[in-house]
């Protein structure tokens, strides 16, 4: 196999001039969402001014994965000196060709400013977003070129294959990944070598191993920047489990909403079948394995293992009923190991550096770590990895920075659309499995959305409510109808129609759901509208007997007033208003007709005297 030396500690090199070129390469972010903001453009821009300065020999411009830090993007990282900088444009390419690579001074307007203090932060691992995370999933995503399979060799990558088919049997590393305690990152949490040992004891061939790569929570993001920017560590961790439970073939579905990650996978996979790392006889042994991509259509269900593998068949994405489980009769009817993107992505680590290793991460039965996609109402929003058992107030305040605009924290929603969501009260919670569930709410694949004091809480589980019936596939009655009646219940609620018998309505339906759907969707589609309900039924409550909204974020509940001792009649709120609802005299107070009144909020945005308030 190929070895290098590690990318991160290339030597400096240096000019011919008086000029020290400081930097042996250049990190831009090219995964999607910096891509989206136009990093493309950025890295293009660098690469053409030092080839302008003849620099080209000396300083790499290389395309990355994500950093994680999605709320300041484009993201640009000067090496060896590891110098952040954030929102670059392409047009301040020349300044930092001249600045920091020729001169040798950062670009202090580019780089990371403390919320508080306003002092610029040069290095990463200095900025509170990163400062209690700890990378192992993510340990390569902004460091190594993605689309070249020699950087994820430098990286330590394939040592971990080529050690299982030199140096230990199938059995040895099965009982490896069950001493690690590693639990699939899919949301169930169930053992991950239980699941191999399984899948091996199952006398039948041909086996199969297949990643669930079709992460469709909202807001969620973590597979996706995963197979963007170390495609590899997921390539190798499935060829181990091939290997493992005895499979000669293996899938990776992966939703076509994902194009830049598919092709990322493509490139790798004809990478490793270059190297002989995948097809026949592998680094020259006697196991045969190759994979394949299936891009699924987007489909919600498609996340549940069974429906997947429907579809993976050219099947309607619909879930089968289990017993018997994938293990023993899955794709085709043949054994199946069916594992999320970041679960075979530790394997590799796992078998380099040893069960006790990954143990010593996190807390008992929760080994290791957890990668979230942190969205909503928080200050930095991006993709974080942190270990287990760390609290959520810590991600929410230390990692995330806070609830923006001086407003008070309300609720988090862990597990995505299937999660439940946990108030202040919750906020020292250990996020693992156990505690998680302990609490009301799910670990998930890793989404978790904050809600700050201006969300609605039942316009919140409705809008969870409304993504599982359209994702429902419809094919068993409790969720298809059950889900349903469950979103009409609330609409009634916000529209200000609602009644007292309509909360133990939503009770009722959740039970029949959660006991009678075919899979986890319907079982669990509840579960945002329950764990709203026990926490949050005040509110609730004053949608129906006071007809208000607490927030003020449903129009049926709310009444725009005009104070008349702070308006100054200048017309403006009158002329902005679509319906025509303000009346008054210039240089009068005006006052609002509630029954023409669209509750639109124009008036309140262009006042400049706050002047109309909601009750």
């Amino acid at each position: 196999m190929n070895t290098h030396k590690d990318l991160t500690t290339a030597p400096v090199v240096a000019s011919g001039d008086t000029n020290v070129i400081s930097h042996r390469w250049i990190a831009v972010c090219m995964g999607t969402g910096c891509t989206s903001a136009a990093s493309a453009e950025v890295r293009q821009a660098l690469i053409d001014e030092i080839t302008a300065r003849g620099l080209e020999h000396q300083v790499e411009v290389r395309r990355t994965g994500c950093f994680g830090f999605c709320a300041k993007g484009p993201i640009v990282v000067m090496h060896p000196d590891g110098t952040f900088y954030t929102h670059v444009e392409a047009t301040d390419a020349k300044e930092i060709v001249e600045e920091h690579i020729l001169a040798g001074r950062k670009v202090e307007r580019l780089m990371y400013h403390d919320p508080v203090s306003n002092i610029p932060i040069e290095k990463w691992h200095d900025i509170g977003f990163y400062s209690k995370q700890q990378r192992i999933l993510l340990r390569n995503c902004g460091l190594i070129d993605p689309e070249n399979v020699h950087h994820y060799i430098a990286r330590d990558g394939y040592r971990a294959l080529r050690k299982v088919l030199t140096e230990m049997s199938p059995e040895q590393v099965i009982e490896e990944v069950v001493r690690s305690g590693l639990r699939g990152r899919g949301g169930g949490g169930f053992p991950t070598g239980v699941k191999w040992k399984l899948a091996r004891q199952t006398p039948q061939w041909p086996k199969y191993v297949i990643c669930n790569a079709d992460e469709g929570d909202p807001g969620a993001f973590m597979d996706r920047s995963l197979l963007e920017g170390d495609p590899h560590s997921v390539i190798e961790g499935m060829i181990i489990a091939a290997y493992a439970i005895g499979a000669r073939y293996g899938y990776i579905y992966c939703r076509a909403e994902y194009p830049l990650a598919i092709r990322r996978l493509q490139i790798a996979l004809e990478q490793a079948r270059q190297l002989g790392l995948l097809g026949e006889h592998i680094l020259g042994s006697d196991f045969s394995f190759d994979l394949y991509i299936k891009e699924g259509a987007g489909a919600f269900v498609c996340g549940e293992e069974t429906a997947l593998m429907a579809s993976i068949q050219g099947e309607r994405g619909q879930p089968w009923p289990r017993p018997p489980y994938p293990v023993v009769s899955g794709l085709w009817g043949q054994p199946s190991n069916v594992n999320n993107v970041k679960s075979y992505a530790y394997v590799p680590s796992i078998i380099l550096q040893g069960a006790e290793w990954f143990q010593s991460i996190g807390t008992p039965g929760n080994p290791g770590t957890a990668v979230f996609a942190l969205t909503g109402m928080v200050n930095n929003t991006g993709l974080i990895e942190v270990p287990m058992g760390i609290t959520l107030r810590e991600i929410i305040y230390e990692i995330g920075g806070g609830i923006p605009n001086g407003r008070k924290f309300k609720a988090v929603q862990t597990g995505g659309p299937l999660g439940g969501c946990l108030p202040e009260a919750y906020l020292d919670t250990p996020v693992d499995f156990d505690s998680l569930c302990a609490a009301g709410a799910v670990m998930g694949s890793g989404g978790m959305i904050v809600a700050d004091e201006t969300t609605c809480m039942v316009e919140f589980a409705k809008y969870f409510m409304k993504f599982a019936c359209d994702e429902s596939c419809g094919k068993c009655p409790p969720c298809r109808i059950g889900s349903m009646r469950m979103l009409e219940t609330l609409e009634c609620i916000t529209a200000g129609m609602g009644t007292l018998e309509d909360l133990d309505y939503l009770r009722y339906l959740a039970n029949g759901m959660q006991k009678g759907s075919l899979c986890a969707l319907g079982q669990l589609a509840p579960a945002p509208v329950m764990s709203a309900l026990r926490h949050f039924e005040d509110e609730f409550r004053a949608h129906i007997e006071e007809r208000r909204c607490p927030a003020g974020k449903c129009r049926a509940l709310i009444t725009y007033e005009i104070v008349a001792d702070l308006c100054t009649g200048c017309m403006v709120c009158a002329r902005n208003c679509p319906s025509n609802a303000i009346k008054g005299e210039k240089r009068q107070p005006h006052v609002i007709d509630s029954e023409l009144c669209e509750r639109c909020g124009l008036c309140i945005e262009v006042c400049k005297f706050n002047a109309i308030t909601v009750r």
